[in-house]
């Protein structure tokens, strides 16, 4: 199965975002992929954490969530929305929320980002927790591939990279493809970021699509960007170090069984 992982550097500007995202995901279409994934905060990197708030949707509803059923629809792509703000019942809150839409647009999953990021070196300051509500619940959803395979894909959110007890979650219920929409800072990102995805690949067998924001924002900040796809045994299949872009890569079921036949780990976990 062909798949692509979308990198943008997002504005304060949502209809803009909109329009890159949608001629990104008409080129990963054209090239051939049946999934594609948006980075986190593809549709808003405001100039303060709260500008999203403005922007909330009901579950459902809303333009945001339209215009990702219409990009799917459109270009026949399972299409997952990197993150939108859904509204939650705290006030002056909202969660940070992938939605999955499959070629129908119909919404086949939703994922509430669980583990709120927080950083402070003294010059970068950050601390979701104070407009975001945490989710509570691993998610996947099952994706039927042209060539007849069908795919367990887990979900996970960026900072819930650094958190293996989600992806061993994810893996349990069976995922043999984990999403990983994501904003990493330059900072963090070029410390961890290629490390973190190949070790979640490797430690669950799992081939992992990570899309990115790579570059520097209207707002000033600056994201490490390397989307990437990583196969089950760790290895870098395609990558974009930074700037707008789509990375594609084809991924194998069949190779990822044997690979899980040759080496069982998953079946040999003790706690």
């Amino acid at each position: 199965m062909k798949v692509a992982a979308i990198q943008m550097v997002s504005t304060p500007d949502v209809r803009t975002n909109l329009e890159v995202a949608r001629q990104l995901l008409k080129q990963a279409a054209a090239a051939g992929a049946e999934l594609a994934v948006l980075p986190e905060y593809f549709c808003l990197l405001g100039r303060k954490d709260t500008d999203k708030l403005a922007f909330a949707e009901q579950p459902g509803h809303g333009p945001l969530q339209d215009f990702l059923s219409q990009c799917a629809q459109d270009f026949k792509l399972w299409t997952a929305g990197g993150t939108i703000p859904i509204s939650s019942n705290q006030p002056g809150k909202v969660y940070n929320t992938t939605l999955v839409f499959s070629p129908l647009g119909q919404c086949a999953a939703r994922y509430d980002k669980m583990h709120l990021f927080c950083f402070d070196n003294g010059s970068e300051s950050y601390d979701e927790s104070r407009v975001l509500t945490p989710g509570k619940t691993p998610t996947t959803f099952d994706l039927p591939s042209s060539d007849g395979h069908i795919w367990r894909v887990g979900l996970s959110i960026c900072y819930d990279l650094r958190f293996p007890e989600l992806y061993r979650a994810l893996a349990k219920a069976g995922a043999d493809l984990l999403l990983v929409p994501s904003a990493f800072t330059h900072t963090t990102g070029q410390a961890h970021w290629e490390v973190l995805l190949r070790a979640r690949a490797i430690e669950n067998l799992a081939c992992v699509l990570a899309a990115a924001q790579g570059g520097l924002h209207e707002n000033g900040r600056r994201t490490w960007g390397q989307s990437m796809v990583v196969d089950g045994w760790g290895r870098v299949l395609s990558q974009q170090a930074d700037g707008p872009g789509v990375v594609l890569a084809d991924i194998d079921k069949a190779q990822l069984s044997a690979q899980r036949q040759q080496l069982p780990t998953l079946g040999h976990r003790i706690l």
